[in-house]
């Protein structure tokens, strides 16, 4: 069962991905101003951090399975709403609503797995989800971009519904056996959200997951840029991110993951952030292709190492009872990294070697002061 779920958990990432190439044309194409298709792309981010925390709590009161399939139904629903999309304005409520369906379902999926996975094997679960979500976000934006080429926007996203609406059907039957049990009212709630932000563990979780997606808003926005300047094409950066995710793919699948059970988080973490940070700090100074592959490279092999820790340090911390809406937190970090990423750097005006550096620079110091933390004293679970 647990291989269906990642199934899911490829196709919720793969739906997120494969709407970057073509949402701006949509958006277009409806007539929006510039400042409403940036807010068109930005809707889905906003509803689905949303989505992200009702998911947590749902899934903590009704279980995993039964918000799972919501989402995937919802999502699916939404998905083929597109096609009535007649002018911007109603571009922008679909958009909320995808977003905020598509919220349910990652936090539930991944509670779901961290139900049913030893605990000794959690660190290679969270690897091989990892290695899934890198592939959608390979996938996704290529599927997209040449599908909408031969027919069109609405076309993909209704082709994708199809998809999502067929997971959730499925797992109706398939799930439905193996679904966890409840945890009783009471217990659910004497475990109040706050609670959760105690646990120093939480903290370097969340924090953790909000600098992955932070550098991730950062890249996707900076190294477009740095490309130009150094007189390539978009196609180098596009090579660049693939290189990037084939090699975090490639680390994930492989017999390193075993490394992430043996080791504990705790030093996973700051090996995985300080290699993100470095490479962001060479990526800044690199001017020819062989070197900006060769480092995003690193920056793959940080981004498989920090990923699978910083789940590890939220499985480790949170009770059954509360890991719902821990996911949910979770995942809504993950959604408002990626905005401040693009946002904050957008804002300031930095240029790429002033995103890169200043991004290089906060990777390393947490990684360090993860570190650092380490060192004290155990670690021990809330």
């Amino acid at each position: 069962m647990r291989a269906f779920v990642y199934l899911i958990v490829f196709f919720s990432f793969f739906d997120l991905f494969a709407q970057l190439p073509i949402i701006s044309p949509l958006a277009e194409s409806l007539g929006a101003a510039p400042f409403l298709i940036g807010l068109a792309v930005g809707m889905y981010s906003f509803s689905n951090t949303i989505g992200n925390i009702l998911s947590g709590f749902w899934a903590d009161k009704l279980g995993p399975f039964t918000v799972l399939v919501i989402g995937l139904l919802s999502t699916g629903a939404a998905l083929f709403f597109y096609g009535a999309a007649v002018n911007a304005w109603t571009l922008l409520f679909i958009r909320f609503v995808h977003g905020l369906a598509a919220g349910f379902i990652t936090p539930a999926a991944f509670t779901y797995l961290a139900n049913h996975t030893a605990n000794e094997k959690k660190g290679q679960g969270a690897a091989v989800s990892g290695a899934f979500i890198g592939i959608a976000a390979i996938a996704g934006p290529a599927f997209s971009g040449i599908l909408a080429s031969r027919t069109s926007e609405i076309y993909v996203l209704a082709v994708i519904g199809m998809v999502m609406a067929v997971l959730g059907s499925t797992a109706m039957v398939m799930l439905k056996k193996k679904r966890p049990a409840v945890p009783h009212s009471s217990q659910t709630a004497s475990v109040p959200l706050l609670v959760l932000f105690r646990s120093p563990l939480v903290r370097k979780a969340f924090i953790g997951a909000f600098l992955l997606m932070f550098s991730q808003g950062v890249l996707a926005y900076m190294l477009p840029l740095k490309v130009e300047r150094l007189g390539y094409g978009a196609q180098t950066s596009g090579l660049l991110l693939s290189t990037f995710g084939l090699t975090a793919i490639v680390v994930f699948l492989s017999p390193v993951n075993r490394l992430f059970d043996r080791l504990r988080p705790e030093k996973t973490f700051p090996f995985g952030a300080a290699m993100m940070g470095v490479s962001l700090l060479l990526i800044s100074q690199a001017e020819v292709p062989v070197l900006l592959h060769s480092v995003m490279a690193i920056y793959g092999v940080g981004f498989a190492f920090l990923f699978p820790s910083i789940n590890s340090l939220l499985v480790d911390a949170v009770t059954v009872e509360s890991r719902g809406r821990a996911y949910g937190c979770f995942y809504a970090f993950f959604s408002l990294g990626v905005v401040a990423g693009s946002s904050v750097t957008g804002a300031l005006a930095l240029s790429p070697l002033q995103g890169f550096i200043g991004t290089g620079f906060l990777l390393v110091a947490a990684g360090v002061f993860v570190f650092s933390q380490s060192l004290k004293k155990p670690s021990s679970s809330s």
